[in-house]
């Protein structure tokens, strides 16, 4: 090889190895990940950015949205005592629903650690995840029925009551008009004097509500002795028609458990309790007229437990249903988090003869913030969106009562109201709230990452 060869070879131009390759690399690269994540970006835009700034946009005009009015509807927005409500309600979800859940998510993911079947307990506390809010709405909306033969809740309420205060027989008795005195405070009364013996129809009870033990009332109450007073209560009805009003007839019955008391100068002086017959005495009497009372407990109305769907309880009832649904949730995410931790400080922590509660307080509660914080900023992102439970398991007559900003949003705008300048203000407000919490929680996640 001749030095002239040599040389053409040396000064023929060689490939480049500089930056511009690989900006040219790069830049390659970056377009074809463009090209795979532009249909989500397409799908992203559709469905979350236009529809943002259409509702920015749709905020400044009135309700037919042809006017433009600037900032009005949100003046009108803290003006309005529905919207007001709404605020107020969504901050009680706000404070109470996250806490609570995040309280129980931790005592029930400790607990379940110990108990050995641990998988079929998670099990059935997150299977509520798996139903719809829809029918969770209307299964609560019947458990929380007022009708005690409808609402297992006060079906439940009302048997333990009974069960410790007991309930009134005859809730629809009242007295024979013209023969029996009626109190204002709803009791019942005749007079008679020490020694006599007197008669206290009743009209009112059907006679298939009367008692199993009732039997057929005393013709005639026996003779009373010295300082006693007989009778007897009996239903003045005669089955089949016939018989005398005021008199006791021999197809009627008594009145069993019936309460009697010898009322004097406004004094209980003696008080019994009717016999399966009807017939009763009072004993231990002075001479002299007393009023034979039928007090108005014997007629109370009997308890039909409590209304949770009434204008005091409403928001607590529904917040009852959601932690129903979203307990299981919490319970495993945090389960996980206690997962991975580390044992050996816990069990450093007891060969110091530290107490489960103390190891429980002093180590699994701080080593478990970051997971508690997420679980806890996550659900508080839900709450500010709940809408499905508030507008199912709410009746009509107290929806404004339990009223969040979702459901308040739908009402101004499709429920009745037909403002949707007013509906989207309450949805740039509803945004507002949730980017800061939306914010924190992916701050949160990057800096786990790292």
């Amino acid at each position: 090889m001749t030095a002239t060869t040599v040389e053409k070879r040396q000064a023929a131009p060689q490939p480049a190895t500089g930056p511009a390759p690989a900006r040219r690399g790069r830049r390659r690269g970056r377009l074809i990940a463009l090209l795979f994540v532009f249909p989500a970006l397409l799908l992203l835009g559709a469905l979350v950015v236009y529809p943002v700034l259409f509702s920015v946009g749709r905020s400044l005009f009135d309700a037919s949205g042809t006017r433009f009015v600037g900032g009005d509807n949100y003046a009108e927005m803290f003006r309005d005592p529905a919207t007001l409500k709404a605020i107020r309600n969504t901050t009680v979800w706000v404070v109470v629903a996250p806490a609570l859940l995040t309280g129980l998510g931790l005592i029930l993911a400790v607990l379940v650690e110990k108990v050995r079947w641990a998988t079929a307990f998670k099990l059935l506390l997150f299977m509520p995840m798996a139903v719809s809010f829809l029918a969770a709405g209307i299964i609560f909306r019947l458990a929380y029925d007022e009708d005690p033969d409808k609402g297992v809740l006060n079906a439940a309420v009302v048997s333990v009551h009974d069960a410790f205060q007991g309930t009134s027989t005859y809730p629809t008795a009242r007295g024979r008009t013209g023969v029996l005195a009626h109190d204002r405070d709803g009791s019942y009364r005749a007079t008679a004097s020490a020694g006599d013996s007197v008669t206290l129809p009743m009209v009112g009870v059907p006679p298939k509500d009367l008692p199993r033990d009732a039997r057929p009332a005393a013709p005639a109450p026996p003779k009373a002795g010295p300082g006693e007073l007989r009778g007897v209560v009996y239903l003045d009805f005669t089955p089949g028609g016939g018989g005398k009003q005021g008199k006791v007839d021999p197809k009627e019955s008594g009145l069993p458990g019936m309460k009697v008391q010898a009322v004097r100068d406004g004094k209980t002086v003696a008080s019994t309790t009717t016999a399966a017959d009807g017939s009763f005495r009072l004993s231990g009497l002075t001479a002299g007229p007393y009023a034979v009372t039928l007090p108005e407990s014997n007629f109370a109305p009997p308890y039909q437990g409590v209304s949770w769907l009434g204008p005091a309880l409403v928001t607590p009832a529904i917040i009852g249903a959601y932690l129903w649904i979203w307990t299981g949730f919490a319970m495993v995410l945090i389960g996980a988090g206690l997962s991975t931790l580390p044992r050996d400080a816990l069990e450093a922590a007891r060969m110091d003869g530290a107490n489960e509660w103390q190891i429980f307080r002093r180590i699994t509660v701080p080593l478990l913030a970051p997971v508690l914080t997420v679980v806890f900023v996550t659900l508080v992102i839900n709450v500010m969106k709940v809408f499905d439970l508030v507008y199912i398991i709410a009746p009509g007559p107290v929806q404004e009562d339990a009223t969040v900003l979702a459901t308040q949003m739908w009402l101004v705008s499709f429920g009745g109201g037909n403002n949707q300048g007013l509906g989207s203000a309450l949805g740039v407000l509803l945004l507002l709230l949730v980017v800061p919490a939306m914010v924190f929680n992916v701050r949160r996640f990057r800096r786990s990452q790292r």
